[in-house]
Parts: C-alpha cells; sequence; structure tokens
C-alpha cells in the first residue's frame, strides 16, 4: 500500500495548490492588488506551462526513470511555493512562482501515472489509477487546513507552508520499490518536444487571454496588435497550426522506428480519445469552480477562506468514494455507462450553482448541494478516465500516456479558465456599458465614459471604486450600481450554463468505450499478476 500513499500524496499537493490559489483570491486583491484578470491568468498559468510541457515530462521519464522525473517534478513544485509566497508582485507571483509550480507539475504528474503500470497489473492497476483519481477528493483535506492557515497567519505562510508539505512527499519517494523499467535507447525528440510545447503554449495562452487581450476588438490591457486586432485568437490560431505540424513530424518519427511525443495510437485509437476526453472534462469542471465559485463567494458574498475551504470537504468526500469505490466494488460496471452518468451528474452540479448564486450574495444550501453532485461527477469520471486509456495501449504507450493525459487534464482545466473566464468579463461589462447606454436616467456622457472601464468581478463597493473617477450624479451613480450587480448575476449564470453544455458535450465520445472483458496493457485479457513490484 505505500507506493500507491505516496502517489496519492503527490497528487493532493498538485490539486491542493490549485485550492490554495482559489481561497488566496481576496489576499491577492488586497495585498498585491490583483485584478480578476491577474487572478484569472494565475489561475491559468499553471495548466499552462504544465500543459505545454507535460508531454515532454511523460516522455522524459521513459528515458531516464519515473522515479528520477517524478522527484525532480517534485523540487520544483516545492521551489515554486516558496516563490509564491514571497512574491512582491503579481508579476513575480505569476510569473515565477505559478511558472515554477507548472514545470514542476510537468514532471511530477505524468511521473504518477507512469509509475502505476510499472508498480500494478490487471484490476490492482484500475483500483490503483481509481485511487489517484480519489486523490482529488482526498486533497479537499488541504484546503480546509490550508484556508485554516490562511485566515490565522496570511497568504504568505500558506504557500510556505504548502512547500514544506512536498519537501516531505520528497522524502517519503524513496520509499518507492524497485521497478523493472527499460530505458528507451532512441534519442530524445527535441523537436517533437519544441512543437508540442510552443503550440500548447501558443494555443493555451491565446486562449487564457480573450478576456483580458480582448476577442477582436484590443483592450487597453493587450500587449501589442496584430494588423489592428486583438492577439490572442491570432496566436491561438498559430498554436494550432503548429500542433498540426507536430501530428505530421511524429508520424515521420514512428515511421523511421523513433520513440514519438505523441504516438499515433493517442489520435487514431477511437477509446483513447474519449478517455482522453474525460481527463479534459473533469478539470474543466474544476477550472469552472476555481474563475466562477470561489471568486464569487469571497468577492461578491464575502465568505471566508475557511468557509470556501470546508467546500472542498464537501465536494472531496463523494470524489474519494466514488473514484475509489466503482473499481474496487463494482469491477464489472460498465466504463462507458460510469463516465456518462459522471457528465450529467458534473453537468447538474453546474446547474445548481448556478441558482446558488444572487445579486450580492449566495444560498449556502445550495452552494453546499452543487459541491457535493460537483464531487459525486468528478469522483464517478475519474474511477475509469485513466484506466479507459491505459487499456486501450500497449505497455509502452500506456506507461507513456501519463504525459498525454496529464497534458489533456492541464488543457480542460485552461479552456475551463479561459472560456468561462471570458463569458464572465465580457458579459458583465458589455451588459452594463448597454445597459448603461439604454437607460433615460443615465446621461451619454457617463454611458460613453464607461467604455474606459475594466469592469471586474467584485462586489458593490468594489464597482463604485471603478467608475469613481467618472464625474455623475448619486443617483446615476446608484442606478449603474444595480445595473452592474444584475449583470454581474446574469454574466456568473451564463458561464455556468456554457459550463454545463460543454460537459454533456462529452457525451458524444463515450459510445467509442468498449464494454465486457477488459484487456491488459501488457496484453493478456483480464491479466492480475503484479510484476515490476509490490503493493
Amino acid at each position: 500500500m505505500l507506493p500507491i500513499i505516496v502517489l496519492i500524496l503527490a497528487q493532493m499537493g498538485a490539486t491542493g495548490d490549485n485550492g490554495a490559489l482559489s481561497m488566496a483570491t481576496a489576499s491577492l486583491t488586497s495585498e498585491l492588488g490583483a485584478t480578476t484578470a491577474q487572478i484569472q491568468l494565475a489561475n491559468m498559468i499553471y495548466p499552462l506551462v504544465g500543459g505545454a510541457f507535460m508531454i515532454a515530462g511523460g516522455l522524459a521519464g521513459t528515458m531516464v526513470g519515473w522515479k528520477k522525473t517524478f522527484r525532480g517534478g517534485i523540487l520544483l513544485c516545492a521551489l515554486g511555493e516558496v516563490v509564491l509566497a514571497l512574491a512582491p508582485s503579481m508579476a513575480v507571483f505569476i510569473w515565477g512562482g505559478r511558472v515554477l509550480v507548472g514545470l514542476g507539475a510537468s514532471f511530477m504528474i505524468p511521473s504518477v501515472l507512469g509509475l502505476i503500470p510499472l508498480i500494478y497489473q490487471g484490476h490492482d492497476r484500475v483500483i490503483a489509477f481509481g485511487a489517484i483519481g480519489a486523490a482529488s477528493g482526498l486533497s479537499a483535506l488541504l484546503p480546509l487546513a490550508l484556508g485554516v492557515v490562511m485566515q490565522v497567519a496570511g497568504m504568505h505562510v500558506t504557500f510556505l507552508a504548502l512547500a514544506g508539505y512536498f519537501a516531505i512527499v520528497f522524502a517519503a519517494s524513496f520509499t518507492l520499490p524497485a521497478i523493472e523499467q527499460p530505458r528507451e535507447r532512441a534519442g530524445f525528440d527535441g523537436v517533437g518536444v519544441a512543437l508540442a510545447a510552443s503550440g500548447l503554449f501558443l494555443l493555451l495562452i491565446g486562449l487564457s487571454s480573450i478576456s483580458s487581450w480582448g476577442l477582436v476588438t484590443p483592450l487597453s490591457t493587450a500587449p501589442f496588435t496584430i494588423l489592428g486586432i486583438s492577439p490572442a485568437l491570432p496566436m491561438a490560431a498559430a498554436g494550432i497550426v503548429v500542433l498540426g505540424v507536430l501530428v505530421a513530424y511524429e508520424r515521420r518519427v514512428e515511421a523511421r522506428g523513433g520513440i514519438a511525443v505523441l504516438p499515433s495510437a493517442f489520435l487514431t485509437t477511437p477509446q483513447v480519445r474519449a478517455g482522453l476526453v474525460a481527463c479534459a472534462l473533469t478539470f474543466f469542471f474544476m477550472g469552472a469552480q476555481s474563475i466562477l465559485m470561489a471568486p464569487y463567494l469571497q468577492l461578491v458574498a464575502g465568505w471566508s477562506p475557511v468557509a470556501v475551504g470546508t467546500i472542498s470537504i464537501v465536494t472531496g468526500v463523494p470524489t474519494f468514494a466514488l473514484a475509489l469505490g466503482i473499481p474496487k466494488f463494482m469491477p464489472q460496471a460498465s466504463p462507458r455507462r460510469v463516465i456518462q452518468a459522471g457528465y450529467v451528474a458534473m453537468a447538474a452540479a453546474l446547474g445548481i450553482m448556478a441558482f446558488s448564486v444572487t445579486e450580492n450574495a449566495a444560498s449556502a444550501p445550495l452552494v453546499y448541494l452543487g459541491a457535493f453532485m460537483a464531487g459525486v461527477g468528478a469522483g464517478t469520471v475519474s474511477a475509469h478516465a485513466s484506466n479507459v486509456v491505459a487499456m486501450a495501449l500497449p505497455e509502452r504507450e500506456a506507461s507513456q500516456s501519463g504525459g498525454i493525459q496529464s497534458t489533456m487534464r492541464n488543457v480542460g482545466q485552461a479552456l475551463g479558465v479561459a472560456l468561462l473566464g471570458a463569458v464572465l468579463i465580457f458579459g458583465i461589462t458589455g451588459t452594463v456599458r448597454s445597459r448603461a447606454a439604454a437607460d433615460a436616467s443615465i446621461s451619454p456622457r457617463v454611458s460613453s465614459a464607461l467604455s474606459g472601464v475594466s469592469i471586474d468581478l467584485g462586489s458593490n463597493r468594489t464597482f463604485e471604486d471603478e467608475i469613481a473617477g467618472i464625474p455623475m450624479t448619486d443617483g446615476e451613480r446608484k442606478e449603474l450600481v444595480s445595473i452592474e450587480a444584475t449583470a454581474r448575476l446574469d454574466a456568473v449564470r451564463m458561464a455556468y450554463a456554457v459550463g454545463g453544455a460543454v460537459v454533456l458535450a462529452g457525451l458524444i465520445t463515450t459510445p467509442a468505450i468498449r464494454d465486457g472483458e477488459r484487456r491488459d496493457p501488457a496484453g493478456s485479457a483480464g491479466s492480475t499478476k503484479a510484476k515490476g513490484g509490490r503493493s
């Protein structure tokens, strides 16, 4: 049992880091002057960097050994948490600490998924994958504990505590059993790694920056323009082109007998694609929570970090119970039906969350019910998502799949933050401006001045501060505050609705998931013989 405990602790650390960031929203705003766009970028940069380099991390693990990449990733995460704790500005927080944690995760998380096929086989492997999925439920304990630390000692001590946590996991990694991992002799696919990293980076940074740079018309915060338009969509399009070049290049690498960063089996096997979509949508859902629920509860409804931390327990318990319990106690359950049920539960959770918020508060019973349903959905999908991928691949690709799965998780989380953040910010800003222009009680001069105001998610007082520089009457100010409160609620609910629609779209891929007898990735049906280590 000790090996899986160490791997679970590592997975918990990665998830707990995101939880700590969600609870630090108010502190980042008050201490470092963070805007909603900067908080969105801070949430984005971890999956952005991780998604860009996790494919490389997965390939490195097959060449230098999963244990080495595992430990190297843990150390980078610990260093990143120290930088987050000591960051004097949001620039250092985002581009220093969050980048380091993302790089660490790009080596650590693929190693977790890469070690499981070497340590566990057959049904034990199914349970082990479920346990890693359950780790996101166990990680709920970290945000609650970190929320207490944050409320008592502040944000800086909280991130230092996370650095200490990773140091403990690093020490525990030396208890992992000896494994027989054949080293790949082919050369490192540097060109493939560069194409994958640059393509994913361009795609994700482009998508994530839509709300701060503008969709087509550039906003004042855009760093530059391309032919007079916002650089967000051109960068995303360039990323897609680079990824297309990567696919063509990797086919040539495989034809020469080399080790591809992106093996063709991941693109041509329908079940693998369906499993990767399941990995992505689970974390898309988590991205939705981080950009919608936690900021709204803290910045608008005034919930404390500890109160927000308790939500993670309500989500974590069913996540843990179902991700681990379904493969252990329901071994004959259809993976396809299980994942389909998980998608429906996640969409239902987003619907409940949409109705839990009001203009200036939130209904605690509905918040907790939505959080519980979120755990049901995430745990149900996680029970089979990773194993669906692994059991459809040969042994080498099954081990290497850790990097691809981790990339898809980070891409999913990044898309969740980017898409729903854009719906949120554009929804608030656009609605306020259009309703103000149509309101006869607001003068054209005031309405025109709103075009130069960046409206962030926040309380009524926050909005009053944002429009403080615009000369207006008290009546106009009161009417604008009322308009913004309604626009804020409408935008949040619309973002939840978009998130639910995206999750339900995942049902389209599930028919590709095979039911019936499971094929062991090594090639033997129903094999349960362990090799390469002991549990």
